[in-house]
């Protein structure tokens, strides 16, 4: 028997800004590290993620942490939670 009351555990991620020219929404670059099948060596794989930064307060360049929502449209399925970093000012 199941329980009705459990939630899925809620998805989050950190990942650097490379896009801000839409509106209300960020490109997200998330990078992690995954260990080689064959060689053992540690390889850097990245994936791009649409997220909904609803006041268009992301610059490029910051550290942001977004979690997974219901879809928003085909590709936006993340919602910016918090800046970690903010990108160094020129």
């Amino acid at each position: 028997m199941t329980d009705n009351n459990t939630e899925k555990a809620i998805r989050t991620v950190e990942g650097r800004v490379i896009s801000n020219k839409m509106d209300k929404t960020v490109t997200v670059l998330v990078e992690r590290q995954v260990k080689h099948a064959l060689y053992g060596k540690y390889v850097r794989r990245s994936t791009k993620l649409h997220a909904h930064d609803a006041d268009n307060s992301c610059k490029e360049g910051d550290v942001v942490r977004v979690k997974e929502i219901s879809p928003m449209s085909k590709t936006k399925n993340w919602t910016v939670v918090e800046i970690v970093n903010r990108a160094a000012e020129v």
